[in-house]
Protein backbone atom coordinates (compact mmCIF):
# COMPACT_ATOMS: atom_id res chain seq x y z
CA UNK A 1 0.00 0.00 0.00
CA UNK A 2 2.25 2.81 1.28
CA UNK A 3 5.99 2.51 1.81
CA UNK A 4 7.57 3.90 4.95
CA UNK A 5 11.10 5.17 4.58
CA UNK A 6 12.02 3.41 7.84
CA UNK A 7 10.89 0.00 6.60
CA UNK A 8 13.90 -2.26 6.09
CA UNK A 9 14.67 -3.44 2.58
CA UNK A 10 14.73 -7.24 2.78
CA UNK A 11 17.61 -9.14 1.25
CA UNK A 12 15.07 -11.42 -0.37
CA UNK A 13 11.32 -11.83 -0.43
CA UNK A 14 8.34 -9.57 -0.92
CA UNK A 15 8.94 -5.93 0.17
CA UNK A 16 5.21 -5.48 0.75
CA UNK A 17 5.18 -8.39 3.19
CA UNK A 18 8.27 -6.98 4.91
CA UNK A 19 6.44 -3.67 5.37
CA UNK A 20 3.45 -5.45 6.87
CA UNK A 21 5.68 -7.24 9.37
CA UNK A 22 7.44 -3.97 10.25
CA UNK A 23 4.12 -2.24 10.99
CA UNK A 24 2.92 -5.20 13.02
CA UNK A 25 6.08 -5.06 15.11
CA UNK A 26 5.68 -1.32 15.62
CA UNK A 27 2.09 -1.61 16.84
CA UNK A 28 -0.64 1.03 16.48
CA UNK A 29 1.91 3.86 16.58
CA UNK A 30 3.65 2.53 13.47
CA UNK A 31 0.30 1.99 11.75
CA UNK A 32 -0.76 5.58 12.49
CA UNK A 33 2.55 6.88 11.11
CA UNK A 34 2.22 4.85 7.92
CA UNK A 35 -1.36 5.98 7.38
CA UNK A 36 -0.31 9.58 7.98
CA UNK A 37 2.32 9.33 5.24
CA UNK A 38 -0.21 7.81 2.87
CA UNK A 39 -2.88 10.37 3.71
CA UNK A 40 -0.43 13.21 2.97
CA UNK A 41 0.46 11.70 -0.42
CA UNK A 42 -3.16 11.18 -1.43
CA UNK A 43 -4.25 14.65 -0.28
CA UNK A 44 -1.45 16.24 -2.29
CA UNK A 45 -2.44 14.30 -5.43
CA UNK A 46 -6.11 15.15 -4.93
CA UNK A 47 -5.54 18.88 -4.32
CA UNK A 48 -2.60 19.49 -6.65
CA UNK A 49 -2.73 16.82 -9.38
CA UNK A 50 -1.15 19.07 -12.05
CA UNK A 51 -1.23 16.99 -15.26
CA UNK A 52 -1.96 13.61 -13.68
CA UNK A 53 -5.68 13.54 -14.49
CA UNK A 54 -5.60 15.07 -17.95
CA UNK A 55 -8.17 13.35 -20.16
CA UNK A 56 -6.55 11.15 -22.78
CA UNK A 57 -8.20 8.55 -25.00
CA UNK A 58 -5.23 6.21 -24.51
CA UNK A 59 -5.39 6.33 -20.69
CA UNK A 60 -8.89 4.95 -20.17
CA UNK A 61 -7.65 1.58 -18.88
CA UNK A 62 -5.13 3.29 -16.57
CA UNK A 63 -7.82 5.47 -14.99
CA UNK A 64 -10.01 2.36 -14.68
CA UNK A 65 -7.20 0.70 -12.69
CA UNK A 66 -6.91 3.79 -10.47
CA UNK A 67 -10.63 3.72 -9.66
CA UNK A 68 -10.46 -0.01 -8.95
CA UNK A 69 -7.49 0.39 -6.62
CA UNK A 70 -9.21 3.26 -4.79
CA UNK A 71 -12.21 1.03 -4.24
CA UNK A 72 -9.97 -1.77 -2.92
CA UNK A 73 -8.12 0.69 -0.67
CA UNK A 74 -11.36 2.14 0.68
CA UNK A 75 -12.69 -1.34 1.52
CA UNK A 76 -9.45 -2.29 3.28
CA UNK A 77 -9.53 0.99 5.21
CA UNK A 78 -13.14 0.36 6.28
CA UNK A 79 -12.21 -3.06 7.62
CA UNK A 80 -9.15 -1.58 9.32
CA UNK A 81 -11.31 1.15 10.85
CA UNK A 82 -13.70 -1.47 12.25
CA UNK A 83 -10.81 -3.17 14.04
CA UNK A 84 -9.29 0.13 15.22
CA UNK A 85 -12.58 1.58 16.49
CA UNK A 86 -13.38 -1.66 18.31
CA UNK A 87 -9.91 -1.67 19.91
CA UNK A 88 -10.35 2.01 20.86
CA UNK A 89 -13.69 1.31 22.52
CA UNK A 90 -12.31 -1.69 24.44
CA UNK A 91 -9.27 0.30 25.54
CA UNK A 92 -11.47 3.13 26.80
CA UNK A 93 -13.60 0.56 28.63
CA UNK A 94 -10.54 -0.87 30.37
CA UNK A 95 -9.42 2.66 31.24
CA UNK A 96 -12.85 3.43 32.68
CA UNK A 97 -12.78 0.29 34.80
CA UNK A 98 -9.30 1.08 36.09
CA UNK A 99 -10.35 4.63 36.93
CA UNK A 100 -13.38 3.46 38.89
CA UNK A 101 -11.36 0.88 40.78
CA UNK A 102 -8.78 3.53 41.68
CA UNK A 103 -11.45 5.84 43.09
CA UNK A 104 -13.15 3.09 45.08
CA UNK A 105 -10.08 1.12 46.15
CA UNK A 106 -11.09 1.15 49.82
CA UNK A 107 -14.88 1.24 49.42
CA UNK A 108 -16.15 -1.92 47.71
CA UNK A 109 -19.77 -0.87 48.25
CA UNK A 110 -19.24 2.20 46.08
CA UNK A 111 -18.22 0.23 42.98
CA UNK A 112 -21.08 0.49 40.45
CA UNK A 113 -22.55 -2.71 38.95
CA UNK A 114 -20.59 -4.13 36.01
CA UNK A 115 -23.50 -3.57 33.63
CA UNK A 116 -23.71 0.12 34.57
CA UNK A 117 -19.96 0.49 34.21
CA UNK A 118 -19.96 -1.09 30.75
CA UNK A 119 -22.89 1.10 29.65
CA UNK A 120 -21.10 4.26 30.76
CA UNK A 121 -17.90 3.13 29.05
CA UNK A 122 -19.79 2.41 25.83
CA UNK A 123 -21.34 5.88 25.96
CA UNK A 124 -17.92 7.50 26.41
CA UNK A 125 -16.50 5.43 23.55
CA UNK A 126 -19.36 6.45 21.27
CA UNK A 127 -18.76 10.11 22.11
CA UNK A 128 -15.04 9.72 21.36
CA UNK A 129 -15.79 8.10 17.99
CA UNK A 130 -18.42 10.76 17.28
CA UNK A 131 -15.93 13.57 17.72
CA UNK A 132 -13.23 11.74 15.76
CA UNK A 133 -15.23 10.91 12.63
CA UNK A 134 -17.73 13.76 12.63
CA UNK A 135 -20.94 11.74 13.17
CA UNK A 136 -23.73 12.40 15.65
CA UNK A 137 -23.43 10.48 18.94
CA UNK A 138 -26.39 8.29 18.01
CA UNK A 139 -24.95 7.46 14.58
CA UNK A 140 -21.54 6.81 16.11
CA UNK A 141 -23.08 4.45 18.67
CA UNK A 142 -24.87 2.49 15.94
CA UNK A 143 -21.68 2.38 13.89
CA UNK A 144 -19.62 1.24 16.87
CA UNK A 145 -22.11 -1.55 17.64
CA UNK A 146 -22.07 -2.86 14.07
CA UNK A 147 -18.26 -2.67 13.93
CA UNK A 148 -18.02 -4.67 17.15
CA UNK A 149 -20.28 -7.36 15.70
CA UNK A 150 -18.22 -7.46 12.51
CA UNK A 151 -14.96 -7.91 14.38
CA UNK A 152 -16.13 -10.36 17.05
CA UNK A 153 -18.83 -12.49 15.38
CA UNK A 154 -18.68 -12.01 11.60
CA UNK A 155 -15.28 -13.05 10.24
CA UNK A 156 -16.62 -13.91 6.77
CA UNK A 157 -18.19 -10.47 6.25
CA UNK A 158 -15.14 -8.69 7.67
CA UNK A 159 -12.94 -10.59 5.21
CA UNK A 160 -15.33 -9.79 2.36
CA UNK A 161 -15.16 -6.11 3.31
CA UNK A 162 -11.36 -6.07 3.52
CA UNK A 163 -11.07 -7.75 0.09
CA UNK A 164 -13.61 -5.41 -1.59
CA UNK A 165 -16.18 -8.13 -2.18
CA UNK A 166 -18.74 -6.00 -0.37
CA UNK A 167 -18.95 -2.33 0.56
CA UNK A 168 -18.96 -0.88 4.07
CA UNK A 169 -22.64 0.03 3.61
CA UNK A 170 -23.53 -3.62 3.01
CA UNK A 171 -21.27 -4.83 5.82
CA UNK A 172 -22.74 -2.46 8.40
CA UNK A 173 -26.33 -3.08 7.27
CA UNK A 174 -25.75 -6.81 7.61
CA UNK A 175 -24.21 -6.36 11.06
CA UNK A 176 -27.22 -4.29 12.18
CA UNK A 177 -29.59 -6.97 10.86
CA UNK A 178 -27.72 -9.58 12.92
CA UNK A 179 -28.25 -7.61 16.15
CA UNK A 180 -31.18 -9.77 17.46
CA UNK A 181 -29.11 -12.97 17.10
CA UNK A 182 -26.87 -14.49 19.74
CA UNK A 183 -23.09 -14.57 19.06
CA UNK A 184 -23.32 -18.26 18.09
CA UNK A 185 -26.22 -17.56 15.71
CA UNK A 186 -24.30 -14.64 14.18
CA UNK A 187 -21.39 -16.93 13.41
CA UNK A 188 -23.79 -19.39 11.77
CA UNK A 189 -25.51 -16.69 9.71
CA UNK A 190 -22.11 -15.23 8.80
CA UNK A 191 -20.96 -18.63 7.47
CA UNK A 192 -24.20 -18.89 5.50
CA UNK A 193 -23.61 -15.54 3.82
CA UNK A 194 -19.97 -16.39 3.20
CA UNK A 195 -21.01 -19.49 1.25
CA UNK A 196 -23.37 -17.38 -0.86
CA UNK A 197 -20.87 -14.64 -1.72
CA UNK A 198 -20.05 -15.93 -5.26
CA UNK A 199 -23.72 -15.80 -6.20
CA UNK A 200 -24.13 -12.25 -4.86
CA UNK A 201 -21.74 -10.60 -7.28
CA UNK A 202 -23.40 -7.41 -8.62
CA UNK A 203 -26.19 -7.73 -6.04
CA UNK A 204 -27.91 -4.49 -5.06
CA UNK A 205 -28.85 -3.45 -1.53
CA UNK A 206 -32.30 -5.06 -1.60
CA UNK A 207 -30.92 -8.34 -2.90
CA UNK A 208 -28.39 -8.27 -0.06
CA UNK A 209 -31.21 -7.61 2.38
CA UNK A 210 -32.95 -10.73 1.09
CA UNK A 211 -29.77 -12.79 1.41
CA UNK A 212 -29.29 -11.49 4.95
CA UNK A 213 -32.88 -12.35 5.86
CA UNK A 214 -32.38 -15.88 4.51
CA UNK A 215 -29.19 -16.30 6.54
CA UNK A 216 -30.93 -15.08 9.71
CA UNK A 217 -33.85 -17.45 9.10
CA UNK A 218 -31.44 -20.36 8.60
CA UNK A 219 -29.54 -19.55 11.81
CA UNK A 220 -32.65 -18.97 13.94
CA UNK A 221 -35.80 -20.29 12.18
CA UNK A 222 -37.80 -20.36 15.40
CA UNK A 223 -37.23 -16.65 16.04
CA UNK A 224 -38.97 -15.29 12.93
CA UNK A 225 -42.27 -14.65 14.67
CA UNK A 226 -40.59 -13.00 17.66
CA UNK A 227 -38.49 -10.71 15.46
CA UNK A 228 -41.49 -9.76 13.33
CA UNK A 229 -43.66 -8.90 16.33
CA UNK A 230 -40.85 -6.81 17.84
CA UNK A 231 -40.35 -4.95 14.55
CA UNK A 232 -44.11 -4.44 14.21
CA UNK A 233 -44.21 -2.67 17.55
CA UNK A 234 -41.78 -0.09 16.14
CA UNK A 235 -44.25 1.29 13.55
CA UNK A 236 -43.81 5.04 13.22
CA UNK A 237 -43.97 8.00 10.87
CA UNK A 238 -41.13 10.47 10.38
CA UNK A 239 -40.98 13.90 8.75
CA UNK A 240 -37.45 15.07 7.90
CA UNK A 241 -36.38 18.45 6.64
CA UNK A 242 -35.11 18.58 3.08
CA UNK A 243 -33.28 21.17 1.04
CA UNK A 244 -34.85 24.14 -0.75
CA UNK A 245 -38.17 24.08 1.10
CA UNK A 246 -38.88 20.37 0.69
CA UNK A 247 -39.31 17.54 3.20
CA UNK A 248 -39.35 13.75 3.29
CA UNK A 249 -42.24 11.82 4.86
CA UNK A 250 -41.56 8.19 5.70
CA UNK A 251 -43.66 5.60 7.51
CA UNK A 252 -42.53 2.28 8.93
CA UNK A 253 -45.38 -0.11 8.09
CA UNK A 254 -45.79 -3.79 7.29
CA UNK A 255 -44.16 -5.05 4.09
CA UNK A 256 -47.50 -6.06 2.58
CA UNK A 257 -49.02 -2.63 3.20
CA UNK A 258 -45.91 -1.00 1.72
CA UNK A 259 -46.21 -3.14 -1.42
CA UNK A 260 -49.86 -2.12 -1.79
CA UNK A 261 -49.01 1.58 -1.38
CA UNK A 262 -46.20 1.38 -3.90
CA UNK A 263 -48.28 -0.42 -6.52
CA UNK A 264 -51.31 1.83 -6.05
CA UNK A 265 -49.24 4.99 -6.52
CA UNK A 266 -47.40 3.50 -9.50
CA UNK A 267 -50.67 2.54 -11.22
CA UNK A 268 -52.05 6.05 -10.63
CA UNK A 269 -48.92 7.61 -12.12
CA UNK A 270 -49.13 5.37 -15.19
CA UNK A 271 -52.83 6.19 -15.62
CA UNK A 272 -52.29 9.94 -15.48
CA UNK A 273 -49.24 9.78 -17.76
CA UNK A 274 -51.26 7.84 -20.32
CA UNK A 275 -53.96 10.53 -20.09
CA UNK A 276 -51.44 13.23 -21.04
CA UNK A 277 -50.09 14.39 -17.67
CA UNK A 278 -46.55 15.70 -18.27
CA UNK A 279 -45.34 15.44 -14.69
CA UNK A 280 -42.72 12.82 -13.99
CA UNK A 281 -43.71 9.36 -12.77
CA UNK A 282 -42.31 9.91 -9.27
CA UNK A 283 -43.69 13.45 -9.06
CA UNK A 284 -47.20 12.13 -9.76
CA UNK A 285 -46.74 9.47 -7.08
CA UNK A 286 -45.75 12.10 -4.51
CA UNK A 287 -48.61 14.43 -5.45
CA UNK A 288 -51.18 11.59 -5.40
CA UNK A 289 -49.92 10.47 -2.00
CA UNK A 290 -50.36 13.94 -0.53
CA UNK A 291 -53.71 14.62 -2.24
CA UNK A 292 -55.20 11.35 -0.99
CA UNK A 293 -53.87 11.64 2.55
CA UNK A 294 -54.98 15.24 3.00
CA UNK A 295 -58.32 14.68 1.24
CA UNK A 296 -58.00 16.94 -1.77
CA UNK A 297 -60.27 16.45 -4.76
CA UNK A 298 -57.37 15.10 -6.82
CA UNK A 299 -56.92 12.18 -4.41
CA UNK A 300 -57.07 8.58 -5.58
CA UNK A 301 -60.27 6.56 -5.53
CA UNK A 302 -60.39 3.14 -3.85
CA UNK A 303 -59.55 0.37 -6.29
CA UNK A 304 -58.72 -3.31 -6.51
CA UNK A 305 -55.05 -4.20 -6.28
CA UNK A 306 -53.36 -7.38 -7.45
CA UNK A 307 -50.29 -8.11 -5.35
CA UNK A 308 -48.41 -11.38 -5.86
CA UNK A 309 -47.26 -13.29 -2.79
CA UNK A 310 -45.01 -16.33 -3.20
CA UNK A 311 -44.91 -18.61 -0.19
CA UNK A 312 -44.20 -22.31 0.29
CA UNK A 313 -47.03 -24.49 1.53
CA UNK A 314 -45.07 -25.56 4.62
CA UNK A 315 -44.34 -21.94 5.60
CA UNK A 316 -48.04 -21.08 5.21
CA UNK A 317 -49.30 -24.03 7.22
CA UNK A 318 -46.50 -24.78 9.67
CA UNK A 319 -44.94 -21.91 11.67
CA UNK A 320 -41.24 -22.18 12.35
CA UNK A 321 -40.32 -23.99 9.14
CA UNK A 322 -37.73 -21.32 8.37
CA UNK A 323 -38.90 -20.61 4.81
CA UNK A 324 -39.26 -16.97 3.79
CA UNK A 325 -41.99 -15.48 1.60
CA UNK A 326 -41.72 -13.06 -1.34
CA UNK A 327 -43.94 -10.06 -2.01
CA UNK A 328 -44.07 -8.87 -5.61
CA UNK A 329 -42.41 -5.48 -5.89
CA UNK A 330 -40.97 -5.67 -2.38
CA UNK A 331 -38.87 -8.77 -1.76
CA UNK A 332 -38.32 -11.20 1.10
CA UNK A 333 -40.37 -11.13 4.30
CA UNK A 334 -40.75 -13.60 7.18
CA UNK A 335 -43.65 -15.98 6.56
CA UNK A 336 -45.02 -14.93 9.94
CA UNK A 337 -45.62 -11.44 8.52
CA UNK A 338 -48.11 -12.86 5.98
CA UNK A 339 -49.60 -15.97 7.57
CA UNK A 340 -52.21 -14.12 9.61
CA UNK A 341 -53.44 -11.99 6.72
CA UNK A 342 -53.60 -14.91 4.29
CA UNK A 343 -55.20 -17.50 6.53
CA UNK A 344 -58.59 -15.77 6.60
CA UNK A 345 -58.75 -15.34 2.84
CA UNK A 346 -57.67 -18.91 2.14
CA UNK A 347 -60.15 -20.30 4.67
CA UNK A 348 -62.95 -18.34 3.00
CA UNK A 349 -61.83 -19.62 -0.38
CA UNK A 350 -61.88 -23.25 0.79
CA UNK A 351 -65.19 -22.94 2.65
CA UNK A 352 -66.86 -20.80 -0.02
CA UNK A 353 -67.68 -18.22 2.63
CA UNK A 354 -66.50 -15.05 0.91
CA UNK A 355 -69.20 -13.10 2.75
CA UNK A 356 -67.14 -13.66 5.90
CA UNK A 357 -64.64 -11.20 4.51
CA UNK A 358 -67.07 -8.32 4.76
CA UNK A 359 -68.52 -6.07 2.03
CA UNK A 360 -65.46 -6.61 -0.15
CA UNK A 361 -65.84 -10.38 0.02
CA UNK A 362 -67.63 -10.90 -3.35
CA UNK A 363 -64.93 -8.90 -5.15
CA UNK A 364 -62.11 -10.82 -3.51
CA UNK A 365 -60.51 -13.43 -5.74
CA UNK A 366 -57.82 -15.75 -4.45
CA UNK A 367 -56.04 -17.62 -7.21
CA UNK A 368 -53.64 -20.37 -6.16
CA UNK A 369 -50.86 -21.26 -8.59
CA UNK A 370 -48.32 -24.04 -8.19
CA UNK A 371 -44.86 -22.79 -9.07
CA UNK A 372 -41.70 -24.85 -9.44
CA UNK A 373 -38.17 -23.88 -8.53
CA UNK A 374 -34.84 -24.93 -10.00
CA UNK A 375 -33.52 -27.89 -7.94
CA UNK A 376 -30.09 -26.26 -7.46
CA UNK A 377 -30.48 -22.49 -7.74
CA UNK A 378 -34.09 -22.40 -6.37
CA UNK A 379 -35.19 -19.79 -8.89
CA UNK A 380 -38.49 -20.03 -10.76
CA UNK A 381 -38.54 -21.96 -14.06
CA UNK A 382 -41.33 -22.04 -16.72
CA UNK A 383 -42.72 -21.24 -20.26
CA UNK A 384 -41.96 -19.53 -23.60
CA UNK A 385 -43.72 -17.46 -26.32
CA UNK A 386 -43.27 -16.75 -30.03
CA UNK A 387 -44.41 -13.12 -29.79
CA UNK A 388 -41.99 -10.17 -29.92
CA UNK A 389 -43.52 -8.55 -26.84
CA UNK A 390 -43.63 -10.64 -23.71
CA UNK A 391 -47.23 -11.76 -23.04
CA UNK A 392 -48.63 -10.53 -19.74
CA UNK A 393 -48.49 -13.94 -18.07
CA UNK A 394 -44.85 -14.45 -19.09
CA UNK A 395 -43.91 -10.87 -18.17
CA UNK A 396 -45.46 -11.32 -14.76
CA UNK A 397 -43.60 -14.58 -14.26
CA UNK A 398 -40.35 -12.77 -15.05
CA UNK A 399 -41.25 -10.15 -12.42
CA UNK A 400 -41.88 -12.91 -9.90
CA UNK A 401 -38.57 -14.58 -10.70
CA UNK A 402 -36.36 -11.46 -10.79
CA UNK A 403 -38.17 -9.38 -8.12
CA UNK A 404 -36.10 -6.25 -8.90
CA UNK A 405 -34.14 -4.88 -11.87
CA UNK A 406 -31.45 -7.34 -13.00
CA UNK A 407 -28.93 -4.61 -13.84
CA UNK A 408 -25.74 -4.88 -11.74
CA UNK A 409 -26.20 -3.28 -8.31
CA UNK A 410 -29.63 -1.90 -9.36
CA UNK A 411 -32.59 -2.56 -7.10
CA UNK A 412 -35.08 -0.37 -8.96
CA UNK A 413 -38.58 -1.66 -9.58
CA UNK A 414 -39.01 -3.69 -12.77
CA UNK A 415 -40.66 -1.54 -15.43
CA UNK A 416 -39.93 -3.48 -18.62
CA UNK A 417 -39.38 -7.06 -19.77
CA UNK A 418 -36.16 -7.16 -21.79
CA UNK A 419 -34.73 -9.54 -24.38
CA UNK A 420 -31.20 -10.37 -23.19
CA UNK A 421 -30.24 -11.26 -26.77
CA UNK A 422 -32.12 -8.54 -28.69
CA UNK A 423 -35.15 -9.64 -30.68
CA UNK A 424 -33.87 -7.68 -33.69
CA UNK A 425 -30.72 -9.84 -33.60
CA UNK A 426 -32.66 -13.09 -33.48
CA UNK A 427 -33.37 -13.34 -29.76
CA UNK A 428 -36.45 -15.36 -28.83
CA UNK A 429 -39.28 -14.26 -26.56
CA UNK A 430 -38.91 -16.82 -23.80
CA UNK A 431 -38.21 -17.03 -20.11
CA UNK A 432 -34.60 -18.07 -20.72
CA UNK A 433 -33.94 -14.96 -22.87
CA UNK A 434 -35.95 -12.58 -20.70
CA UNK A 435 -35.06 -10.44 -17.71
CA UNK A 436 -36.80 -7.70 -15.78
CA UNK A 437 -35.17 -4.26 -16.00
CA UNK A 438 -35.87 -0.67 -15.02
CA UNK A 439 -36.18 1.92 -17.78
CA UNK A 440 -32.57 3.04 -17.40
CA UNK A 441 -30.98 -0.43 -17.50
CA UNK A 442 -33.10 -1.36 -20.52
CA UNK A 443 -30.75 0.87 -22.52
CA UNK A 444 -28.05 -1.75 -22.00
CA UNK A 445 -27.16 -1.97 -25.70
CA UNK A 446 -26.03 1.66 -25.63
CA UNK A 447 -24.45 1.51 -22.14
CA UNK A 448 -22.37 -1.68 -22.28
CA UNK A 449 -20.16 -3.71 -24.55
CA UNK A 450 -22.37 -6.78 -24.25
CA UNK A 451 -24.99 -8.46 -22.06
CA UNK A 452 -25.39 -12.21 -22.48
CA UNK A 453 -26.52 -15.43 -20.84
CA UNK A 454 -23.64 -17.44 -19.38
CA UNK A 455 -23.18 -20.69 -17.50
CA UNK A 456 -25.11 -23.92 -17.66
CA UNK A 457 -28.82 -23.36 -17.03
CA UNK A 458 -29.10 -26.87 -15.61
CA UNK A 459 -26.66 -26.17 -12.78
CA UNK A 460 -26.21 -22.38 -12.67
CA UNK A 461 -29.75 -21.21 -13.31
CA UNK A 462 -30.53 -17.92 -15.05
CA UNK A 463 -27.12 -16.21 -14.98
CA UNK A 464 -26.46 -13.05 -17.03
CA UNK A 465 -23.07 -11.44 -17.58
CA UNK A 466 -22.76 -7.67 -18.08
CA UNK A 467 -19.50 -6.35 -19.60
CA UNK A 468 -18.84 -2.60 -19.52
CA UNK A 469 -17.14 -0.60 -22.27
CA UNK A 470 -13.80 -0.88 -20.47
CA UNK A 471 -14.14 -4.58 -19.72
CA UNK A 472 -15.50 -4.72 -16.17
CA UNK A 473 -17.53 -7.92 -15.76
CA UNK A 474 -20.44 -8.51 -13.41
CA UNK A 475 -22.91 -11.39 -13.23
CA UNK A 476 -26.49 -11.18 -11.99
CA UNK A 477 -28.84 -13.94 -10.88
CA UNK A 478 -32.46 -14.10 -9.71
CA UNK A 479 -33.06 -14.32 -6.01
CA UNK A 480 -33.48 -17.79 -4.52
CA UNK A 481 -37.07 -18.33 -3.37
CA UNK A 482 -36.28 -21.00 -0.79
CA UNK A 483 -33.47 -21.46 1.70
CA UNK A 484 -30.04 -22.40 0.30
CA UNK A 485 -28.09 -25.44 1.39
CA UNK A 486 -26.54 -25.22 4.89
CA UNK A 487 -22.97 -23.89 4.99
CA UNK A 488 -20.11 -26.35 4.92
CA UNK A 489 -18.72 -27.56 8.23
CA UNK A 490 -15.38 -28.96 9.25
CA UNK A 491 -14.64 -32.51 10.35
CA UNK A 492 -16.95 -35.46 9.90
CA UNK A 493 -20.01 -33.27 9.49
CA UNK A 494 -18.31 -31.30 6.73
CA UNK A 495 -17.24 -34.57 5.06
CA UNK A 496 -20.86 -35.76 5.03
CA UNK A 497 -22.02 -32.49 3.50
CA UNK A 498 -19.28 -32.48 0.90
CA UNK A 499 -20.26 -36.01 -0.20
CA UNK A 500 -24.06 -36.04 -0.12
CA UNK A 501 -24.26 -38.65 -2.88
CA UNK A 502 -23.24 -41.32 -0.37
CA UNK A 503 -26.51 -40.92 1.48
CA UNK A 504 -28.78 -39.34 -1.14
CA UNK A 505 -32.00 -41.08 -2.26
CA UNK A 506 -32.51 -42.00 -5.94
CA UNK A 507 -32.27 -39.03 -8.25
CA UNK A 508 -35.87 -39.12 -9.46
CA UNK A 509 -37.25 -39.05 -5.92
CA UNK A 510 -34.86 -36.27 -4.92
CA UNK A 511 -35.96 -34.11 -7.85
CA UNK A 512 -39.57 -34.47 -6.77
CA UNK A 513 -38.75 -33.24 -3.32
CA UNK A 514 -36.84 -30.31 -4.77
CA UNK A 515 -40.06 -28.80 -6.12
CA UNK A 516 -41.42 -26.08 -3.94
CA UNK A 517 -45.13 -25.46 -3.94
CA UNK A 518 -45.96 -21.74 -4.07
CA UNK A 519 -49.12 -19.73 -4.04
CA UNK A 520 -50.26 -16.70 -5.95
CA UNK A 521 -53.36 -14.77 -4.98
CA UNK A 522 -55.17 -12.04 -6.88
CA UNK A 523 -57.29 -9.85 -4.67
CA UNK A 524 -58.35 -6.29 -3.88
CA UNK A 525 -55.53 -6.22 -1.41
CA UNK A 526 -53.28 -9.26 -1.49
CA UNK A 527 -52.97 -12.25 -3.84
CA UNK A 528 -50.72 -15.14 -3.09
Amino acid sequence: MFFNAQAPAPASGDPHRALVETVRAGGPQALAAMLGDGAFTLKELALRPQQMFTADATLGSAYRDVVGRIHELRSAMDALEARAVTALAESLTLDKQAEVRAHTAHEESEVPPTRTLLREAASEAAREVSMLIGKSPAAAAYSLASQRRLVSDMPEMLTALATAQITSTVAHATARSFAPLSPEQRLEADRELGCRLPGLDAAGAETWDDATAAAIAAADPGGQGRRHQHARQERHLTVRRGQHGMATVSARVSALDAAKIRKRLSLEAERLRAAGDRRGHHAIQADSFVDTLIGRQEGMEPTTLDIGVIITDRALLHPGSGDLAQIEGYGTVPAEALRGELSGVLAALVDGAEEALGPDGPALRAVMRRLYTHPLTRELVAVESRARAFPEALARFIRWRDQVCRGPFCDAAIRQSDHIHPHAAGGTTCLDNGQGLCAHCNGKEQQTRTVRRVGNSTTDGHTVEWISRTGTRRTTRPRALTAPEPPRRSGAEGHAQRHPQQHAPPRRRASRRSRRRSSSREAPDTPV
